[in-house]
Order: C-alpha cells, then sequence, then structure tokens
C-alpha cells in the first residue's frame, strides 16, 4: 500500500505522558508542509505523465512528413517541469534521508552510551563483588583462626582436666586404700 499525502494528514499519534517528545504544533506544522510539497509534486508528476503519454502517443503515430518544429517546444516545458519535480522530490528525499541519517545516529549514539553506562555498571559491581569477597575470605580465615585457636585451647583443658581429674581419684583411691589398712574394724562391728 503506497504512502499518499491523505494518510500523512489523517496520521494521528499517541501522546505519552511523563517523557520527552516533540512539540505536537510543530511536527503538525512541518507535516503540513511536506504534504503540501507531495501534492505538488504529486500533480506534476501526473502532468508530467500526460504530456508524456502525448508526446509518445504523437511520435508513434506514423507521420508522412517531418516533425513540426514545435514538437521540440513542449519537450522544453516537459523538462523543466521535470527538473522542476525532480528537484522538489529529490529535495523531499534528501529531507526524510537526512532525518533518517540522523535519528539512526541519534539512536546509534544512544546505544553506545547505553552499552558503555552497562559495561562501566559491570565492572563497578563486579569490583564491588570482588571486594566483598575478599573481605568475606579474609573474615572466615579469621573466624576459622580463631576457632581453631579455641579448639586448641579445648583439647589443652581436657587433657588437664582429666589428668588432674585421674590424679585426683587415684588419690583418693590411695586414700581409701590406706584407710582401709589402717583400719581393721570388722564389718559386722559397723553394722552391716
Amino acid at each position: 500500500m503506497a504512502l499518499t499525502p491523505d494518510d500523512v494528514v489523517h496520521k494521528e499519534f499517541q501522546h505519552v505522558r511523563f517523557k520527552d517528545g516533540f512539540d505536537p504544533e510543530e511536527v503538525d506544522d512541518y507535516l503540513d508542509e511536506i504534504v503540501v510539497e507531495w501534492r505538488k509534486t504529486i500533480e506534476e508528476n501526473n502532468e508530467l505523465k500526460a504530456k508524456l503519454a502525448a508526446f509518445e502517443s504523437g511520435q508513434s503515430a506514423p507521420a508522412a512528413a517531418a516533425p513540426a518544429p514545435a514538437a521540440p517546444a513542449p519537450a522544453a516545458p516537459a523538462a523543466a517541469a521535470d527538473a522542476s519535480a525532480t528537484g522538489t522530490s529529490a529535495g523531499i528525499i534528501e529531507l526524510a534521508q537526512r532525518l533518517h541519517d540522523e535519528h539512526v545516529a541519534e539512536g546509534e549514539a544512544k546505544r553506545k552510551e547505553l552499552i558503555d553506562e552497562a559495561e562501566a555498571e559491570v565492572a563497578r559491581i563486579r569490583t564491588e563483588a570482588q571486594a566483598k569477597q575478599r573481605e568475606e575470605s579474609a573474615r572466615l580465615e579469621r573466624e576459622r583462626n580463631t576457632l581453631e585457636g579455641r579448639i586448641t585451647e579445648l583439647r589443652e583443658f581436657e587433657r588437664d582436666y582429666r589428668s588432674k581429674l585421674r590424679a585426683m581419684i587415684e588419690g583418693q583411691l590411695r586414700d581409701l586404700d590406706q584407710k582401709s589398712s589402717t583400719d581393721s574394724t570388722p564389718v559386722s562391728a559397723i553394722g552391716l
């Protein structure tokens, strides 16, 4: 489906809230200018097609005599009109191409900016994560050393406690043995 000037005139754009955009009146005015030029171009194109068709039909008819000198005269205005239409069309096309190039350049610049920002953010997050990982590793290493030291202390305490407990029990057994050997009271006398 070909785009017509009426399509441009009747095109409705949605308004976006809370976002930067173009002034709708300025866009409408600009589109009106494009439509006027476009209609002129279409009109000139139709005139040129009609003149070309008339010129071709005049040449294709068998002519008994040489062409009259008036025949080249319509070609000159047609060439001028063709040059004018071509100039107008070329101007519109050039303008459209320039706008397209500007938008593409803007988009590429924005894309590059977003990619650069994302890469910087990735580098920042990676650096933070590595620093956090180093800190956490150091903290865990300190905690491990502390716990190993505590385990060593508890093992020494257990060894000392066992040896003291053993010495105390052996001392009590010796005392008990000494008491029983010095005390010769029969069991029947105790009343058991």
